[in-house]
């Protein structure tokens, strides 16, 4: 898998994807980042990439000229913007990017984008209700969910049962659960113990207990998501 991020900031990804999972996966040859620098498309001989806003406004917005010339110069790919205007981002999401050969990832700043931008994308993502600085965080995020679901950088078992993943709770019904609770060693911690089911070696009755404590716990802190 490729995966092409425009940013001002191409910087700013190097610690990232020179550690952990991130790492481990470009060595493997499971996965490439290609860090695009949108100054290299700016205008002119200061290489402008934003301007002011038509009809006043306070900030600068991204010119659609550096974007669209990034763009062309990266070939096929799926185009994403990254903004606080896109769809929320879930693990089904992820699941699915991590099909993809090549996408591209393009990262707001300033105020956002001339609004033509959007012509020129497949679709926009949102990593939450909330406003960031600009797209390079939600781009690390991307980047560290999807290159753990790429075949070979885990272990299949580690993705399995994960929280937000479908899991079968009946058999007419599948839903969204958190990860159930989870325990190491010591056996007792100051006066809490580790369930005894966990110490019984009866993998059954585990995963019996696993499934119940999924729904409890999903019940408790999520609820919308046995409703959905």
């Amino acid at each position: 898998m490729k995966i092409s991020i425009i940013t001002l900031f191409p910087k700013v990804f190097e610690p990232l994807i020179k550690t952990s999972m991130l790492a481990k996966a470009q060595e493997l040859g499971k996965l490439k980042v290609n860090l695009i620098n949108l100054r290299d498309f700016g205008l002119g001989s200061h290489r402008q990439v934003d301007d002011r806003v038509y009809g006043g406004g306070v900030g600068m917005i991204l010119r659609v000229e550096p974007i669209d010339a990034a763009l062309n110069s990266l070939g096929k790919g799926r185009k994403i913007l990254l903004t606080p205007q896109g769809i929320p981002l879930t693990q089904e999401k992820v699941a699915n990017l991590a099909k993809e050969k090549h996408f591209i990832l393009v990262c707001g700043k300033y105020e956002g984008v001339d609004e033509r931008v959007r012509q020129l994308i497949d679709e926009e993502i949102s990593i939450g209700d909330y406003v960031l600085s600009g797209g390079e965080i939600p781009a690390m995020v991307i980047l560290d969910s999807v290159s753990r679901l790429l075949p070979g950088v885990l272990e299949k078992k580690a993705t399995e049962n994960e929280s937000f993943t479908k899991t079968d709770i009946n058999k007419e019904k599948t839903t969204l659960l958190l990860e159930p609770p989870q325990y190491t060693r010591p056996e007792t911690y100051k006066g809490e113990a580790v369930p005894d089911i966990l110490l019984s070696g009866n993998h059954q009755k585990i995963a019996e207990w696993r499934s119940k404590e999924a729904i409890k716990k999903t019940r408790e802190r999520r609820p919308d998501l046995l409703d959905s």
